[in-house]
């Protein structure tokens, strides 16, 4: 039999194996300024998370170095992306994007893949919402549906940018109404909101937060979310309604379960797993401040955190489904 001793020593030796990685992962941090470049234009959501990161990491003095955020959105953020991919090995960089990251490289040819970044984090997700004007002849999703698969020439639906998220989701309506949409692109989701409000399209397909101003003040509506379960904020938005009274288009029968992007952090390629897992403990500790939850009741966000192999895991099966979907419509390039 061991000693109590002896019994110790295999212990002691998994503590210290279990450690090491510790104290590597502790032993590198940034030792200048770090650089938050934000896929797109000042003001827009991703430029709001940019900079609830940048405060959160101020106001706790969650680093010894100072941040800066700059804005690249060109080519609708693509060019933020290759800015990281020519940084390669470069941990004084992030980029704060959503799957916009991995899914520009299928439908234009930029100059990187995703593969050519290092994933740090997911640290939220957005939800879609099927919005249509006040007084409009549907009263919820499943009569929208039903006329837009009698017609759907006059039912014009609006979201922000072409070959995007809100066009995907009106490609895949179109499957599960047996039809084609016609789909009219704006420059953000506050112009397809506005042009819905002034009644000059039937519906868009806007998060949250893109709308909430047009429904307080009673001039859109929503039909339904693109979620599994309805939003979990219970707080009146309206006189009458909150969030969580919005219906999913699954419970309206309209058959796509759930539609979501994520809020996604990267850094370029080649730097080390000490350096990622650095930004990983960053990135969640920013997550339970408390400016950092506000922002994401504020803007009615679906709270995620994903990092590691479920990041991957979730960047993978967002691609297989949107594959045959730029397939089928000409987007994907070969």
């Amino acid at each position: 039999m061991y000693s109590p001793r002896t019994r110790h020593v295999p212990v002691l030796l998994a503590a210290l194996l279990c450690a090491a990685p510790l104290a590597a992962v502790a032993d590198w941090k940034p030792e200048k300024n770090v650089e938050i470049v934000v896929a797109g234009g000042p003001g827009g959501g991703t430029d709001q998370l940019g900079r609830v990161i940048q405060s959160a990491i101020t106001q706790h003095k969650l680093l010894d170095v100072n941040t800066v955020v700059l804005n690249k959105g060109g080519g609708n953020g693509a060019e933020a992306f290759l800015e990281m991919k020519l940084a390669e090995g470069d941990a004084n960089k992030l980029v704060i994007g959503t799957n916009n990251v991995y899914l520009l490289p299928l439908v234009a040819k930029l100059g990187y893949q995703w593969t050519d970044l290092t994933p740090v984090a997911a640290v939220a997700e957005d939800d879609f919402i099927l919005w249509t004007y006040q007084g409009s002849p549907w009263k919820d999703a499943a009569a929208f549906k039903a006329d837009l698969a009698k017609n759907a020439a006059n039912m014009r639906v609006g979201g922000s940018q072409s070959k995007d998220v809100d066009q995907t989701l009106s490609l895949l309506l179109g499957q599960q109404a047996g039809t084609k949409l016609t789909y009219i692109p704006f420059k953000s989701g506050s112009e397809a909101s506005t042009q819905l409000a002034g009644k000059h399209i039937a519906a868009n397909f806007n998060n949250p937060a893109e709308s909430v101003s047009q429904w307080r003040g009673g001039q859109v509506v929503p039909l339904c979310v693109f979620s599994q379960e309805r939003m979990g904020y219970t707080q009146k938005v309206t006189e009458t309604q909150s969030w969580a009274d919005v219906p999913t288009c699954k419970e309206q029968g309209l058959g796509i379960d759930q539609y979501r992007f994520p809020r996604t952090v990267f850094l370029p390629g080649g730097v080390s797993d000490e350096q990622r897992a650095f930004y990983v403990e960053l990135l969640r500790k920013v997550s339970q401040t408390p400016e950092f939850k506000t922002y994401v009741e504020r803007s009615a966000l679906a709270p995620t955190f994903l990092s590691g192999d479920e990041l991957v895991s979730y960047i993978e099966k967002d691609r297989e489904r949107v594959i045959p979907v730029f397939k089928q419509a000409g987007w994907l390039r070969e």
